[in-house]
Parts: C-alpha cells; structure tokens; sequence
C-alpha cells in the first residue's frame, strides 16, 4: 500500500504541476506572476486577465486533479476495496495540491491550491457539489471575498469526508492537510481579512506596459 501512495502522490504532483494559470497567460503575453498577488491561480487569473482567462485556468486546475484521481481510481487502485481506493484518491490529489502550489518549474511558486482541492473533492464524492457551492457561492456572495469562501470550502472537506467515512480516521487525517494547506497559502489573506483590507470579488489589476505590480 505505501508504494501505491508514493506514486499516486507522486502522479498528483507531476499534473499538478501543470500551471494553467501561468500559461493561460501567455496566450496573454502577460506573466500573471508579475501582478496582483504574484501567484498563478483562478482569481489572480481572473483579477488580472479577466473572466475568460479565469474560467480557462479554474476549469484546468481543476481537470488536473479530475484526471489523475481517474486513474488511481481505475488503474492504480483497480481491484481495491471501495475504503483503499479513496484513500489513494485522497493522497493523489494531495499531490495535485502540492504540485500546483509549488511547482518545481517555475521555482516552487505556483497559486494557492483551491481549484485543485475543488477537483479533488469532487473526484473524491460528487454528492458534495451542492453543499460546496452554497458553501463557497454563499460566502462569496454575502462577503465579495473569494478567499474567505476558499478557506471556508477547505474546511467544508475534511468535514465531508469524516462524515462519509465515520471512524476512517487515515482518511480524515489526509483530508485535514489539505485544509492546512489551504490555510497556510492563504496566511497573507486571513490577515488581510482580520485588517478589513482584502481585495473584494471584482477589482481588477491594471496592466500597463512596463510596469508591474504586486499586492504585498
């Protein structure tokens, strides 16, 4: 079982080193890196290119942890109890996660894992999809912050899972590290969101030719 976790970890992080939010970009010819908050995700996407850029970077984020949870589902754990195959469906996209936020191309910065972990809850148990979008939806909606609505749907996981799967407590633990991801990528937000100073849904960042800028 520990190789089998080893190479799904190691599949969810080669996918999730895939940053759409960086290519995305350069059908832009701009370096989403160099602006907002610097990282290659869906709302730095979506703040800095638009909504078209960032539908494309959320739907690829989150097909890069869809598609490497199928195949551990139907390869890699192929004659596995129902349990064991979630279990590595977990640790895959636990890879995804990680290699999204810290890809070793482009220097270990990558963006803050939420699509990915959104990929990756859906993968894990589609029956969580409306309770995630009234999660997310709702807070973002009330608030107009995207990352409040993030952090709230990294707790909505592990959440879900101990609920499904009462007294598998590997799988808990597993699901908790994504939410402590989450909240560490997230630090600089929840400590803007304590200031009252976070960046609200629908503020954009100016592009201007030779210029670059950052949030700090």
């Amino acid at each position: 079982m520990l190789i089998r976790i080893i190479i799904c970890v190691i599949l969810g992080y080669a996918f999730g080193c895939i940053s759409t939010g960086y290519l995305v970009g350069k059908i832009y010819k701009v370096d989403i890196r160099k602006y907002g908050s610097g990282n290659v995700g869906t709302t730095n996407a979506l703040r800095t290119l638009g909504w078209k850029a960032g539908a494309l970077t959320l739907v690829g984020d989150m097909l890069k942890a869809i598609i490497p949870i199928l195949l551990t589902r139907y390869v890699i754990a192929g004659g596995f109890d129902y349990a064991d195959s979630q279990l590595l469906v977990l640790y895959t996209g636990l890879g995804v996660v990680l290699g999204h936020n810290y890809p070793f191309w482009l220097h270990f910065k990558g963006g803050k894992g939420i699509a990915a972990t959104a990929g990756a809850m859906l993968s894990f148990d589609i029956r969580i999809l409306p309770f995630a979008l009234v999660v997310f939806g709702g807070a973002v909606a009330l608030t107009r912050y995207v990352s409040l609505g993030s952090l709230l749907l990294a707790i909505l996981f592990p959440c879900w899972v101990g609920y499904t799967n009462p007294g598998n407590y590997h799988m808990l633990i597993v699901s908790l590290l994504y939410t402590v991801s989450a909240f560490y990528t997230h630090r600089a937000n929840i400590k803007r969101l304590l200031n009252g100073t976070e960046n609200k849904l629908g503020q954009r960042v100016k592009i201007t030719e030779g210029e670059e800028r950052k949030e700090k």
